[in-house]
Protein backbone atom coordinates (compact mmCIF):
# COMPACT_ATOMS: atom_id res chain seq x y z
CA UNK A 1 0.00 0.00 0.00
CA UNK A 2 1.42 3.39 -1.02
CA UNK A 3 2.00 6.12 1.53
CA UNK A 4 -0.77 8.69 1.73
CA UNK A 5 1.66 11.58 1.39
CA UNK A 6 3.29 10.45 -1.86
CA UNK A 7 2.47 12.44 -5.00
CA UNK A 8 2.31 11.18 -8.59
CA UNK A 9 5.56 11.14 -10.56
CA UNK A 10 6.63 14.54 -11.90
CA UNK A 11 4.11 16.29 -9.62
CA UNK A 12 5.44 18.20 -6.62
CA UNK A 13 4.49 20.61 -3.88
CA UNK A 14 6.02 24.08 -4.12
CA UNK A 15 7.44 25.16 -0.78
CA UNK A 16 7.53 28.73 0.58
CA UNK A 17 10.82 30.08 -0.77
CA UNK A 18 10.27 28.77 -4.29
CA UNK A 19 6.58 29.66 -4.25
CA UNK A 20 7.52 33.27 -3.48
CA UNK A 21 10.00 33.28 -6.36
CA UNK A 22 7.40 31.90 -8.75
CA UNK A 23 4.84 34.46 -7.62
CA UNK A 24 7.36 37.27 -8.09
CA UNK A 25 8.05 35.98 -11.61
CA UNK A 26 4.33 35.83 -12.37
CA UNK A 27 3.88 39.46 -11.34
CA UNK A 28 6.91 40.59 -13.35
CA UNK A 29 5.71 38.92 -16.55
CA UNK A 30 2.12 40.14 -16.21
CA UNK A 31 3.30 43.69 -15.50
CA UNK A 32 5.64 43.54 -18.50
CA UNK A 33 2.83 42.31 -20.76
CA UNK A 34 0.57 45.07 -19.52
CA UNK A 35 3.29 47.57 -20.38
CA UNK A 36 3.14 46.26 -23.95
CA UNK A 37 -0.64 46.69 -24.04
CA UNK A 38 -1.71 43.07 -23.48
CA UNK A 39 -5.03 42.45 -21.73
CA UNK A 40 -5.29 39.66 -19.16
CA UNK A 41 -7.73 36.77 -19.65
CA UNK A 42 -8.40 33.74 -17.44
CA UNK A 43 -9.68 30.72 -19.41
CA UNK A 44 -11.13 27.77 -17.45
CA UNK A 45 -8.90 24.87 -16.43
CA UNK A 46 -11.14 22.38 -18.24
CA UNK A 47 -13.59 22.44 -21.10
CA UNK A 48 -15.09 20.13 -23.69
CA UNK A 49 -12.35 18.15 -25.39
CA UNK A 50 -13.39 18.90 -28.96
CA UNK A 51 -13.07 22.63 -28.28
CA UNK A 52 -9.86 22.31 -26.26
CA UNK A 53 -8.03 20.39 -28.99
CA UNK A 54 -9.49 22.11 -32.04
CA UNK A 55 -6.80 22.72 -34.64
CA UNK A 56 -3.90 21.62 -32.42
CA UNK A 57 -3.01 18.25 -33.91
CA UNK A 58 -2.21 14.88 -32.36
CA UNK A 59 0.70 16.09 -30.20
CA UNK A 60 -1.48 18.11 -27.83
CA UNK A 61 -4.10 15.34 -27.74
CA UNK A 62 -1.52 12.94 -26.30
CA UNK A 63 -0.57 15.48 -23.61
CA UNK A 64 -4.16 16.09 -22.45
CA UNK A 65 -5.82 14.44 -19.45
CA UNK A 66 -9.41 13.40 -20.24
CA UNK A 67 -12.40 12.82 -17.99
CA UNK A 68 -16.18 12.52 -18.30
CA UNK A 69 -18.44 15.42 -17.32
CA UNK A 70 -21.00 14.13 -14.79
CA UNK A 71 -23.51 16.76 -15.92
CA UNK A 72 -23.46 16.36 -19.69
CA UNK A 73 -21.82 12.97 -20.19
CA UNK A 74 -19.39 14.53 -22.66
CA UNK A 75 -15.62 14.18 -22.55
CA UNK A 76 -13.73 17.02 -20.91
CA UNK A 77 -10.04 17.84 -21.09
CA UNK A 78 -7.72 19.46 -18.57
CA UNK A 79 -5.80 21.98 -20.63
CA UNK A 80 -2.25 21.15 -21.63
CA UNK A 81 -1.83 24.46 -23.47
CA UNK A 82 -3.82 27.68 -23.12
CA UNK A 83 -3.34 29.09 -26.64
CA UNK A 84 -6.40 27.34 -28.21
CA UNK A 85 -8.56 28.70 -25.40
CA UNK A 86 -7.31 32.23 -25.97
CA UNK A 87 -8.02 31.84 -29.70
CA UNK A 88 -11.58 30.82 -28.80
CA UNK A 89 -11.95 33.90 -26.57
CA UNK A 90 -10.69 36.15 -29.37
CA UNK A 91 -13.01 34.54 -31.93
CA UNK A 92 -16.26 34.14 -29.98
CA UNK A 93 -16.32 36.25 -26.83
CA UNK A 94 -14.44 39.37 -27.87
CA UNK A 95 -14.96 39.17 -31.65
CA UNK A 96 -13.16 42.48 -32.18
CA UNK A 97 -12.03 43.97 -35.45
CA UNK A 98 -8.37 44.87 -35.75
CA UNK A 99 -5.56 43.96 -33.37
CA UNK A 100 -6.21 42.24 -30.03
CA UNK A 101 -3.42 41.57 -27.54
CA UNK A 102 -4.19 38.99 -24.86
CA UNK A 103 -2.06 37.44 -22.12
CA UNK A 104 -2.72 34.75 -19.53
CA UNK A 105 -1.07 32.98 -16.61
CA UNK A 106 -2.37 29.76 -15.08
CA UNK A 107 -1.73 26.05 -14.54
CA UNK A 108 -1.54 23.52 -17.36
CA UNK A 109 -1.26 19.74 -17.00
CA UNK A 110 0.58 17.22 -19.16
CA UNK A 111 -0.02 13.47 -19.19
CA UNK A 112 3.72 12.89 -19.60
CA UNK A 113 6.77 14.98 -18.69
CA UNK A 114 8.73 16.56 -21.52
CA UNK A 115 12.07 15.71 -19.88
CA UNK A 116 13.72 13.77 -17.10
CA UNK A 117 13.51 16.52 -14.49
CA UNK A 118 10.47 18.43 -15.75
CA UNK A 119 7.09 18.78 -14.09
CA UNK A 120 3.74 17.68 -15.47
CA UNK A 121 2.05 20.64 -13.77
CA UNK A 122 3.20 23.86 -15.43
CA UNK A 123 2.40 27.43 -14.51
CA UNK A 124 2.08 28.73 -18.05
CA UNK A 125 2.43 32.38 -19.00
CA UNK A 126 1.65 33.37 -22.55
CA UNK A 127 0.99 36.37 -24.76
CA UNK A 128 -0.85 36.38 -28.09
CA UNK A 129 -1.43 39.01 -30.77
CA UNK A 130 -4.44 38.48 -33.04
CA UNK A 131 -5.35 40.40 -36.17
CA UNK A 132 -2.00 41.49 -37.67
CA UNK A 133 -0.30 39.46 -40.40
CA UNK A 134 2.86 41.58 -40.63
CA UNK A 135 6.25 40.83 -39.12
CA UNK A 136 5.79 43.73 -36.70
CA UNK A 137 3.67 41.42 -34.51
CA UNK A 138 6.28 38.64 -34.64
CA UNK A 139 8.97 41.11 -33.61
CA UNK A 140 6.86 42.46 -30.73
CA UNK A 141 6.32 38.98 -29.29
CA UNK A 142 10.01 38.11 -29.60
CA UNK A 143 11.05 41.35 -27.93
CA UNK A 144 8.53 40.74 -25.13
CA UNK A 145 10.09 37.31 -24.53
CA UNK A 146 13.65 38.69 -24.49
CA UNK A 147 12.72 41.67 -22.31
CA UNK A 148 11.00 39.40 -19.81
CA UNK A 149 13.96 37.04 -19.52
CA UNK A 150 16.42 39.91 -19.20
CA UNK A 151 14.27 41.50 -16.49
CA UNK A 152 14.36 38.38 -14.31
CA UNK A 153 18.14 38.13 -14.60
CA UNK A 154 18.50 35.30 -17.14
CA UNK A 155 22.01 35.49 -18.64
CA UNK A 156 23.59 34.79 -22.02
CA UNK A 157 20.32 34.79 -23.92
CA UNK A 158 20.20 33.20 -27.35
CA UNK A 159 17.25 33.07 -29.73
CA UNK A 160 16.95 30.36 -32.40
CA UNK A 161 14.76 31.24 -35.38
CA UNK A 162 13.08 29.00 -37.92
CA UNK A 163 10.03 28.97 -40.16
CA UNK A 164 7.42 26.25 -40.68
CA UNK A 165 7.00 27.30 -44.31
CA UNK A 166 10.46 26.01 -45.20
CA UNK A 167 9.81 22.34 -44.42
CA UNK A 168 6.29 22.56 -45.79
CA UNK A 169 7.58 23.99 -49.08
CA UNK A 170 10.25 21.28 -49.38
CA UNK A 171 7.55 18.62 -48.87
CA UNK A 172 4.99 20.36 -51.13
CA UNK A 173 3.36 18.01 -53.63
CA UNK A 174 4.57 14.85 -51.89
CA UNK A 175 1.79 12.35 -51.09
CA UNK A 176 2.28 11.37 -47.45
CA UNK A 177 -0.20 10.35 -44.75
CA UNK A 178 -0.32 12.10 -41.37
CA UNK A 179 1.59 9.38 -39.50
CA UNK A 180 4.43 9.32 -42.04
CA UNK A 181 4.62 13.12 -42.04
CA UNK A 182 4.85 13.13 -38.24
CA UNK A 183 7.74 10.67 -38.39
CA UNK A 184 9.60 12.74 -41.00
CA UNK A 185 9.17 15.93 -38.97
CA UNK A 186 10.37 14.19 -35.79
CA UNK A 187 13.44 12.86 -37.61
CA UNK A 188 14.23 16.33 -38.98
CA UNK A 189 13.91 17.91 -35.56
CA UNK A 190 16.20 15.24 -34.05
CA UNK A 191 18.71 15.70 -36.93
CA UNK A 192 18.44 11.95 -37.65
CA UNK A 193 19.71 11.79 -41.22
CA UNK A 194 19.41 8.02 -41.61
CA UNK A 195 15.77 8.09 -40.49
CA UNK A 196 14.96 10.96 -42.86
CA UNK A 197 16.57 9.06 -45.72
CA UNK A 198 14.68 5.86 -44.94
CA UNK A 199 11.32 7.59 -44.49
CA UNK A 200 11.58 9.58 -47.74
CA UNK A 201 13.05 6.90 -50.00
CA UNK A 202 10.04 7.09 -52.33
CA UNK A 203 10.00 10.90 -52.55
CA UNK A 204 11.20 12.86 -55.61
CA UNK A 205 14.94 13.57 -55.81
CA UNK A 206 14.45 17.33 -55.25
CA UNK A 207 12.54 16.65 -52.05
CA UNK A 208 15.16 14.22 -50.75
CA UNK A 209 17.92 16.68 -51.57
CA UNK A 210 16.09 19.52 -49.81
CA UNK A 211 15.48 17.47 -46.66
CA UNK A 212 19.11 16.37 -46.56
CA UNK A 213 20.18 20.02 -46.81
CA UNK A 214 17.86 21.02 -43.97
CA UNK A 215 19.69 18.69 -41.59
CA UNK A 216 22.80 20.90 -41.93
CA UNK A 217 21.05 24.25 -41.92
CA UNK A 218 21.58 25.35 -38.34
CA UNK A 219 24.04 27.86 -36.92
CA UNK A 220 24.72 31.56 -37.48
CA UNK A 221 24.03 34.09 -40.21
CA UNK A 222 25.61 31.87 -42.85
CA UNK A 223 22.60 29.55 -42.61
CA UNK A 224 20.28 31.92 -44.49
CA UNK A 225 22.69 32.31 -47.42
CA UNK A 226 23.35 28.57 -47.55
CA UNK A 227 19.59 27.92 -47.54
CA UNK A 228 19.10 30.17 -50.56
CA UNK A 229 21.70 28.13 -52.47
CA UNK A 230 20.82 24.60 -51.33
CA UNK A 231 17.04 24.52 -50.93
CA UNK A 232 14.57 24.27 -53.83
CA UNK A 233 13.83 27.63 -55.49
CA UNK A 234 10.26 27.98 -54.24
CA UNK A 235 8.45 31.18 -53.34
CA UNK A 236 7.45 30.19 -49.76
CA UNK A 237 11.07 29.34 -48.94
CA UNK A 238 12.35 32.66 -50.33
CA UNK A 239 9.66 34.55 -48.38
CA UNK A 240 10.52 32.71 -45.16
CA UNK A 241 14.23 33.47 -45.52
CA UNK A 242 13.50 37.14 -46.25
CA UNK A 243 11.32 37.34 -43.13
CA UNK A 244 14.00 35.74 -40.96
CA UNK A 245 16.57 38.23 -42.26
CA UNK A 246 14.22 41.17 -41.50
CA UNK A 247 13.60 39.96 -37.95
CA UNK A 248 17.32 39.43 -37.39
CA UNK A 249 18.13 43.00 -38.34
CA UNK A 250 15.55 44.43 -35.96
CA UNK A 251 16.39 42.08 -33.09
CA UNK A 252 20.04 43.09 -33.32
CA UNK A 253 19.05 46.73 -33.06
CA UNK A 254 16.89 46.26 -29.95
CA UNK A 255 18.85 43.41 -28.29
CA UNK A 256 22.50 43.64 -29.40
CA UNK A 257 23.64 41.42 -26.54
CA UNK A 258 21.45 38.46 -27.59
CA UNK A 259 22.97 35.75 -29.78
CA UNK A 260 20.82 34.99 -32.83
CA UNK A 261 20.95 31.60 -34.51
CA UNK A 262 18.88 29.60 -36.97
CA UNK A 263 17.61 26.04 -37.13
CA UNK A 264 15.58 25.44 -40.27
CA UNK A 265 14.89 21.75 -39.59
CA UNK A 266 13.60 22.15 -36.01
CA UNK A 267 9.87 21.62 -36.45
CA UNK A 268 8.73 21.32 -32.83
CA UNK A 269 4.99 21.99 -32.95
CA UNK A 270 4.80 21.38 -36.71
CA UNK A 271 1.01 21.04 -36.71
CA UNK A 272 0.74 24.31 -34.83
CA UNK A 273 2.96 26.85 -36.52
CA UNK A 274 2.28 28.45 -39.89
CA UNK A 275 5.28 30.77 -40.21
CA UNK A 276 8.20 32.07 -38.16
CA UNK A 277 8.85 30.14 -34.95
CA UNK A 278 11.44 30.81 -32.25
CA UNK A 279 12.95 29.41 -29.07
CA UNK A 280 14.95 31.35 -26.46
CA UNK A 281 17.70 29.77 -24.34
CA UNK A 282 19.84 31.09 -21.51
CA UNK A 283 22.91 30.16 -19.48
CA UNK A 284 22.26 26.95 -17.57
CA UNK A 285 19.14 26.00 -19.55
CA UNK A 286 19.07 22.73 -21.50
CA UNK A 287 15.51 23.25 -22.68
CA UNK A 288 14.08 26.38 -24.25
CA UNK A 289 12.95 28.97 -21.71
CA UNK A 290 10.37 30.47 -24.09
CA UNK A 291 8.86 29.12 -27.30
CA UNK A 292 6.61 30.89 -29.74
CA UNK A 293 5.81 31.81 -33.28
CA UNK A 294 3.08 32.41 -35.80
CA UNK A 295 0.02 30.16 -35.95
CA UNK A 296 -2.45 31.85 -38.27
CA UNK A 297 -4.73 28.80 -38.52
CA UNK A 298 -5.42 28.40 -34.79
CA UNK A 299 -8.68 30.37 -34.88
CA UNK A 300 -10.10 28.81 -38.07
CA UNK A 301 -12.05 26.12 -36.24
CA UNK A 302 -13.73 28.84 -34.17
CA UNK A 303 -14.94 30.65 -37.27
CA UNK A 304 -12.30 33.40 -37.37
CA UNK A 305 -9.21 32.53 -39.36
CA UNK A 306 -7.24 35.61 -38.30
CA UNK A 307 -3.49 36.14 -38.12
CA UNK A 308 -2.07 35.11 -34.75
CA UNK A 309 1.37 35.09 -33.16
CA UNK A 310 2.43 34.48 -29.59
CA UNK A 311 4.74 32.83 -27.08
CA UNK A 312 4.52 30.85 -23.86
CA UNK A 313 6.72 29.65 -21.01
CA UNK A 314 6.62 27.73 -17.74
CA UNK A 315 7.25 30.04 -14.80
CA UNK A 316 8.31 27.10 -12.62
CA UNK A 317 11.15 26.31 -15.01
CA UNK A 318 12.37 29.91 -14.90
CA UNK A 319 13.34 29.65 -11.24
CA UNK A 320 16.38 27.62 -12.36
CA UNK A 321 17.81 30.54 -14.37
CA UNK A 322 16.69 33.55 -12.33
CA UNK A 323 18.97 34.69 -9.50
CA UNK A 324 17.82 33.85 -6.00
CA UNK A 325 16.55 37.02 -4.37
CA UNK A 326 17.66 37.74 -0.81
CA UNK A 327 15.05 37.14 1.90
CA UNK A 328 12.54 39.94 2.11
CA UNK A 329 13.31 42.42 4.85
CA UNK A 330 10.77 42.35 7.64
CA UNK A 331 9.99 43.81 11.06
CA UNK A 332 9.75 41.42 14.00
CA UNK A 333 7.08 42.33 16.51
CA UNK A 334 6.03 40.79 19.81
CA UNK A 335 2.54 39.41 20.14
CA UNK A 336 0.36 41.12 22.71
CA UNK A 337 -3.11 42.37 23.48
CA UNK A 338 -1.99 45.95 24.00
CA UNK A 339 -4.13 48.16 21.71
CA UNK A 340 -1.26 50.52 20.88
CA UNK A 341 0.97 47.57 19.86
CA UNK A 342 -1.68 46.13 17.58
CA UNK A 343 -2.31 49.56 16.07
CA UNK A 344 1.43 50.00 15.40
CA UNK A 345 1.54 46.63 13.60
CA UNK A 346 -1.44 47.55 11.44
CA UNK A 347 0.10 50.91 10.62
CA UNK A 348 3.39 49.36 9.47
CA UNK A 349 1.59 46.82 7.28
CA UNK A 350 -0.50 49.59 5.72
CA UNK A 351 2.79 51.29 4.80
CA UNK A 352 3.85 48.16 2.89
CA UNK A 353 6.10 46.65 5.54
CA UNK A 354 6.16 42.93 6.31
CA UNK A 355 5.57 42.51 10.03
CA UNK A 356 6.07 39.06 11.52
CA UNK A 357 4.42 38.71 14.92
CA UNK A 358 6.27 36.25 17.14
CA UNK A 359 3.64 34.00 18.63
CA UNK A 360 4.14 32.89 22.25
CA UNK A 361 6.58 29.97 22.53
CA UNK A 362 8.02 30.40 19.00
CA UNK A 363 10.58 33.12 19.57
CA UNK A 364 13.52 31.22 18.01
CA UNK A 365 11.94 29.83 14.85
CA UNK A 366 13.14 30.91 11.40
CA UNK A 367 11.39 31.38 8.07
CA UNK A 368 11.89 32.94 4.64
CA UNK A 369 11.75 36.55 5.92
CA UNK A 370 14.85 38.39 7.09
CA UNK A 371 13.80 40.31 10.20
CA UNK A 372 16.37 43.10 10.19
CA UNK A 373 14.32 45.37 12.47
CA UNK A 374 12.10 44.94 15.47
CA UNK A 375 9.14 46.74 16.98
CA UNK A 376 9.90 47.74 20.55
CA UNK A 377 8.37 49.90 23.26
CA UNK A 378 10.37 53.09 23.90
CA UNK A 379 9.10 55.41 26.64
CA UNK A 380 5.53 54.24 26.20
CA UNK A 381 5.59 54.43 22.37
CA UNK A 382 6.09 51.66 19.83
CA UNK A 383 9.09 52.28 17.55
CA UNK A 384 11.08 50.34 14.93
CA UNK A 385 14.79 49.83 15.54
CA UNK A 386 17.49 47.94 13.67
CA UNK A 387 18.57 44.52 14.87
Amino acid sequence: MSSAWLLPEHIADVLPAEARRIEDLRRQWLDLARGYGFELVMPPMLEYLDSLLSGTGRELDLKTFKLVDQLSGRTLGLRADTTPQVARIDAHLLNREGVTRLCYCGPALHTRPTGLHTTRELLQFGAEIFGHAGLEADLEVQELALDGLAAIGARELAIDLGDARVVRAVLAGVAMDAAALTDVVAALTAKDGSAVQALTRQCPAETRSGLAALLDLYGGDEVLEQARRRLPARAPIAAALDDLAWLTRHLRQSNPEVRIGFDLSDMSGYAYYSGVRFAVYGAGSINALVRGGRYDEVGAVFGRNRPAVGCSLDLKALTAVSPIAPPRAAVRAPWGEDASLRAAVRRLRAQGETVVCTLPGHEHETQEFDCDRELVAVEGQWAVRAL
